[in-house]
């Protein structure tokens, strides 16, 4: 199978019940790509395959032409993917620019001398890694919580920020989560406008777990629908969502 990136023959096993079956599906470079389907279709399980979250039972992962199936997890985000969460996962008692900084630590900031000494090349690292996070913050309008503790935030805020800490690692493959989980129509209105923004301005391929048909429709490019497991329908969302086994799957007829 080919493709910027792709998994082929996917299985994952929890004892006797299969969350993934015989999966494969390829995404294009500059794509986005969603996965929908309803409740315990095993759309998360694949996110946690490719980020090393669960080991598959079988199948692999390539990206990019390389093979990164069993890679170690801390090593998942230097090969430039990034990933978002369905639950929050944010440093709760630091600020939005410190959370947003964190993202940064997989670019080199010289060892630990160096740190200590100040020297130049850890000031010049300091100063790109900064200034990346301004783009990111100036990109998704959170320059008014800037420095505020996330702890206080609302929730639609948090989840811009969590997504703004993903692209700070600057990924070449993003994985979104439910990202307009909780979001209010407004919300999910300027998600749709940053996921286009992503694509286009900065380049990103985007694969999305959604519920919202409406974002869905709006900001993919191509949809794959899953059931129990398995892949039943993959095209354009008004094919998907007519598709007679995709209707069977939501509807249970």
């Amino acid at each position: 199978m080919s493709g910027f990136f792709a998994v082929e023959h996917l299985e994952l096993s929890f004892g006797g019940v299969h969350a993934i079956r015989d999966l494969s599906f390829s995404v294009e470079q500059g794509e986005v790509f969603a996965i929908i389907g309803p409740n315990g279709a095993g759309k998360t399980s694949v996110f946690n395959v490719i980020t090393r979250v669960f080991d598959p039972s079988a199948g692999r992962v390539v990206f990019q032409g390389n093979d990164i199936t069993a890679v170690a997890r801390h090593q998942v985000v230097n090969h430039g993917i990034a990933r978002t969460f369905q639950n929050i996962e944010l440093f709760e008692g630091a600020t939005v620019l410190q959370n947003l900084l964190l993202g940064r630590h997989r670019f080199p900031h010289g060892n630990i001398l160096a740190q200590l000494c100040w020297l130049p090349n850890v000031r010049r690292a300091e100063e790109e890694s900064r200034a990346r996070v301004e783009d990111v913050i100036e990109l998704l309008d959170l320059a008014p919580y800037r420095n505020a503790l996330v702890a206080g935030l609302p929730y639609g805020v948090r989840k811009v920020v969590e997504l703004a800490r993903a692209l700070a690692t600057q990924p070449k493959l993003l994985l979104l989560d439910e990202p307009a989980s909780g979001l209010n129509p407004e919300e999910a209105r300027d998600l749709a406008f940053w996921i286009d923004d992503i694509k286009h301005d900065l380049g990103i391929t985007v694969i999305m777990v959604e519920h919202d048909m409406s974002l869905v429709a709006e900001a993919a490019d191509r949809v794959l629908c899953m059931n129990m497991g398995e892949a039943i329908a993959t095209g354009s969302a008004a094919e998907v969502r007519a598709h007679p086994d995709v209707l069977a799957a939501y509807l249970g007829t």
